[in-house]
């Protein structure tokens, strides 16, 4: 049996489910009775280790209930695996779709955890033809796998990228298609010190330019937030983490860059009200 021992500073996520979804979101749970706005996406938006993350902050600044659906370590997967999420799109003012990066998914590469998007399940027969001297039997995480293909096979780790790229493209058009209503993009820069960058680049990994401007006629907005220096340099300040989990914190976003994130929806948010 595996569990987690948090420690003393580790905060309470007040997991909570929603109908009959099997994924745990962070709480406390909202009514999806009346008007509410869903905000959904990966860990930035589920908020580890900070005690009040951006939907939170949002909905204080609105005075309207705000939905967390973030999920840790998401990408779009976990949400084209749940109906559960795109339905509750049906009720809410607008929903905040997050970016997330291309790394966790599901493609003609590899394949991925269904709901654990970051866990590496297994190399399909294009890439084991491909990466022929790689063993993918040693991984067991996306960003570990990339990371070393990356670094041993440059050439042919730009083609598996080219296909990351066209599977996102596709995935997060159908993931959009079936969120109801009216929809913001939220386009989150670089968040973390340069000390603690990720060797696979900035999140969301592998996303460019052209790539969001062709999903703008799917959407109502899109609101990029490019996290200032001093939120950026913050560290670990105002999180809350046990003992040993004092490296995974100091690669999430910290307090300053949620309230940064909710500062730069709030107008937007406000005129989609």
């Amino acid at each position: 049996m595996a569990f987690e021992y948090a420690g003393a500073g580790a905060l309470d996520y007040y997991p909570c489910r929603y109908g009959k979804s099997k994924l745990l979101f962070r709480g406390p749970r909202r009514s999806l009775n009346g008007s509410y706005v869903a905000a959904i996406g990966g860990s930035e938006t589920y908020g580890k280790f900070v005690s009040e993350p951006w939907p939170a902050l949002l909905e204080q600044r609105m005075g309207l209930p705000v939905v967390n659906f973030g999920y840790m370590n998401a990408g779009i997967d976990v949400f084209m695996n749940e109906p559960q999420v795109t339905q509750a799109t049906d009720a809410a003012q607008f929903s905040v779709i997050q970016l997330t990066g291309a790394q966790n998914m599901s493609n003609r590469f590899y394949a991925v955890h269904p709901r654990r998007n970051d866990r590496f399940l297994r190399a399909s027969k294009l890439m084991r033809s491909i990466f022929r001297d790689i063993d993918f039997t040693e991984f067991n995480f996306t960003r570990h796998m990339l990371t070393t293909l990356k670094v041993h096979e440059p050439a042919k780790f730009a083609a598996l990228s080219e296909e990351l790229r066209q599977a996102w493209m596709q995935r997060m058009q159908a993931l959009l298609e079936r969120v109801a209503g009216r929809k913001v993009l939220l386009w989150l820069g670089e968040y973390r010190d340069p000390d603690h960058c990720d060797p696979l680049g900035a999140e969301p990994f592998l996303i460019t330019r052209a790539m969001i401007d062709a999903l703008r006629p799917m959407v109502d907005e899109v609101v990029r937030v490019d996290p200032s220096v001093t939120a950026r340099s913050s560290g670990t300040t105002g999180m809350h983490f046990g003992q040993m989990e004092e490296p995974s914190a100091l690669m999430m976003p910290g307090p300053m860059v949620h309230a940064e994130i909710a500062e730069a929806l709030a107008p937007v948010a406000r005129r989609m009200l």
